[in-house]
């Protein structure tokens, strides 16, 4: 399905006055316009992040309360479990929370719920062995806020509860020592979009306020000069809006991660910017919120997802570096597990989307089946609702029994804009055992007997409220550039609206009619780089990551309009622009042309009549270009093609043209020649025999056909 680009704004006076005024180019003038900064005031003020402010911690509903009954354990000597949850917005928080407490000396530990055997959020068992254990003092982080009856039942115990929290509420708040979450209904906290790290940095903030006796702003200052590193990995990862206090969080922790001190830290981003023969770049990764969002959080996402949390956990605790080095192998090896994993779970689900998804009626896509990976079905949802456009819950009963009250699936969705993901489960309250999440993603778990009645439900919310004209992919650009604004100086200004995120995106452009010059095929097929023609004998790369040749489905030659990126290549020590696509199309007149010949060849198909010296019939020696390259490929063991990789591909092949390779591929199955499966629009799946005799094409009823509409014409 083709996405729709929405162009949000164009360059115009504004934006030539305020490059003049600023000093900088017109794309850096256009993206501030674009973000609410016309004059030269705002975008200073912008660019200095000097109107995003930090709230005060006590503002939070409950944060006395949260503190007082923290510095009670401290004062008694009581053991305090930090309850945690398994990404990295967990993992994070309890890092920093268990780090601090451990400063002051307290009896902490933590723990946090295996995804495999306990699923997300609390569970009475886990209490049970926690209490028996010795806890007196549960603080919940990323975690708790739907809690009701394990909070109930450790008070039953005789153990008090501290929520902490940043997910969504729905019903009675937990009957806790302190519910901490700036989501409540009656919380009137300015910024309602912290992560769930984000609120455990205002309750250390708040609790060192407290404890030292010092301002707020010089306990922020203590707090951030510790801890902000691992709040902006948290913030980023959880893809918090990066605007507000969020805002200057990330930026202070970016800046704390370039001369980061913390051993784990350090390791990690050593053990990504190793090369495949073992050794290390000499060239530094630049610290971007991307760099966070796509290369460090998956590691430390996949100890969660795979295998234990608490190895993240231990990566952020250690003072070993030896064992920090031990432990970040381990996250990228469990990374690389979770990476085939995950790309098995996506073809399983594409083909059976493919092949029984109801498009017209259902705007939820859901999936269930036995053995996906509990830890793996949030990122191939993430895939799904990307490559498909719309809300998709995938369901894995991995390790539940059978028959009985334990066949319960847990699941994972993620959703688009126009569809709150935690609105419609609460719909579906009386299906579900339990749910929570955010509006884009949400967790749940559900008996195998409700599957069906729970596609059908969530399916019925989302006809209601989920309006069709939302249910085509798009994305966003800022405006257009030209290809000679694809420049270094464009791109290295660009970083200055850094850091980017939800609220303040990584800035897109589109370009419009520039031609190919080569399609190459990066990590075996993964991705696909681009060499641009710009006219001057230096072509431009764009890389499309995640993207084969084959799904980009464009040649050198074509003219293509893109949404990219800009951005910096390092190489070698050089410096260059490069873009990051992440749509691509055939231009307008070129589309229009296929279109055309695609109309041509299905009314000729359906018996229209055809001009005298219109050039419709191929030729024997036509009909052995078509059959010679399918023969060669599938010896090589490629049998699938679009039409357009056929013409593009071989140049014999090329030569003969759309509509009479569509008429000669039409013949090949109607004689038998070759086995011929349409697997898509204009895509056919092809098998040969080796054996195939002399095919005798005056057999075919189609061409005769064909030439007795030519007569006609």
């Amino acid at each position: 399905m083709q996405k729709k680009w929405n162009i949000k704004g164009s360059r115009g006076e504004t934006a030539e006055r305020l490059a003049k005024e600023l000093g900088v180019g017109s794309v850096t003038a256009g993206l501030l316009v674009d973000r609410g900064c016309g004059d030269k005031e705002s975008a200073l003020r912008f660019l200095r992040m000097e109107e995003e402010m930090l709230h005060s911690p006590m503002l939070l509903c409950d944060m006395d309360k949260a503190v007082a009954r923290i510095a009670q354990a401290l004062d008694g000597k009581e053991r305090i479990v930090i309850y945690g949850d398994y990404d990295v917005d967990g993992v994070t928080s309890v890092s920093i929370l268990y780090l601090y407490l451990t400063a002051l000396g307290a009896d902490v530990g933590y723990y946090i719920p295996n995804r495999m055997g306990e699923g997300y959020g609390m569970s009475e068992s886990s209490l049970d062995k926690l209490i028996d254990e010795g806890a007196k003092l549960i603080v919940t982080v990323d975690t708790g806020i739907t809690a009701n009856a394990e909070v109930d039942h450790a008070r039953a115990r005789g153990v008090d509860v501290v929520v902490t929290d940043h997910h969504e509420c729905h019903g009675e708040l937990p009957n806790a020592a302190a519910v901490v979450n700036p989501r409540r209904p009656d919380c009137t906290y300015p910024f309602k979009d912290l992560a769930g790290v984000g609120v455990v940095f205002k309750l250390l903030c708040a609790f060192e306020t407290k404890r030292a006796g010092i301002s707020e702003q010089d306990a922020v200052r203590r707090i951030c000069a510790d801890y902000a590193d691992l709040v902006a990995i948290g913030t980023i990862a959880d893809v918090m809006p990066i605007r507000d206090e969020n805002r200057l969080i990330v930026a202070f922790g970016l800046r704390r991660i370039e001369r980061s001190e913390r051993i784990g830290l350090c390791a990690l981003i050593d053990a990504v910017s190793q090369r495949p023969d073992g050794s290390r770049s000499a060239r530094a990764p630049k610290i971007t919120s991307g760099f966070i969002g796509y290369t460090l959080a998956p590691r430390i996402n996949a100890a969660g997802r795979i295998s234990s949390a608490a190895l993240a956990v231990e990566l952020f605790l250690t003072d070993s570096r030896e064992k920090a080095d031990e432990l970040a192998k381990r996250l990228c090896d469990i990374n690389r597990e979770r990476q085939t994993e995950e790309n098995r779970i996506a073809l399983e689900a594409y083909e059976r989307i493919d092949a029984s998804h109801d498009f017209e009626n259902d705007p939820v896509i859901v999936l269930a089946a036995d053995n996906w990976h509990h830890g793996v079905i949030g990122i191939v949802a993430s895939r799904i609702t990307e490559k498909y456009g719309l809300p998709s819950i995938l369901i894995s009963f991995d390790g539940a029994q059978s028959d009985g009250d334990l066949d319960v699936g847990k699941g994972s969705g993620r959703s688009v804009k126009g569809l709150n993901l935690v609105d419609a489960l609460v719909y579906c309250d009386d299906l579900l055992e339990k749910y929570g999440g955010h509006e884009l993603a949400a967790g749940l778990s559900v008996r195998r007997e409700n599957i069906d009645a729970f596609r059908e439900k969530i399916n019925e919310y989302a006809r209601e409220h989920f309006k069709s004209e939302d249910r085509t992919p798009s994305l966003d650009a800022d405006f257009e550039i030209g290809v000679d604004e694809v420049t270094l100086e464009n791109a290295e200004e660009i970083r200055l609206l850094e850091p980017f995120g939800v609220s303040n995106p990584v800035p897109s452009f589109v370009l419009r009619n520039v031609q190919i010059a080569e399609v190459q095929s990066i990590s075996f097929g993964k991705h696909t780089k681009l060499l641009l023609d710009r006219g001057d004998g230096h072509p431009l790369t764009a890389m499309y990551f995640s993207h084969s040749p084959k799904e980009a489905d464009v040649y050198a030659g074509d003219e293509i309009d893109l949404l990219a990126g800009l951005d910096v290549n390092e190489f070698n020590g050089r410096k260059s622009a490069q873009l990051i696509v992440r749509d691509l199309r055939l231009t307008e007149a070129r589309a229009a042309a296929e279109e055309a010949c695609g109309a041509r060849y299905a009314a000729l198909r359906a018996g229209a009549a055809a001009e005298p010296d219109e050039d419709i019939l191929p030729s024997r020696d036509d009909f052995a270009a078509v059959y010679n390259f399918i023969r060669r490929q599938v010896r090589f063991g490629e049998d699938s093609f679009t039409v357009r990789e056929m013409l593009s591909r071989d140049t014999a092949v090329g030569a003969v043209g759309y509509i009479k390779l569509r008429f000669i591929i039409d013949v090949l199955l109607e004689l038998n020649i070759v086995g011929v499966e349409s697997i898509g629009k204009d895509a056919y799946r092809f098998s040969v025999s080796y054996k195939q005799k002399r095919a005798d094409l005056d057999k075919s009823a189609i061409l005769r056909r064909l030439r007795s509409q030519q007569k006609r014409g």
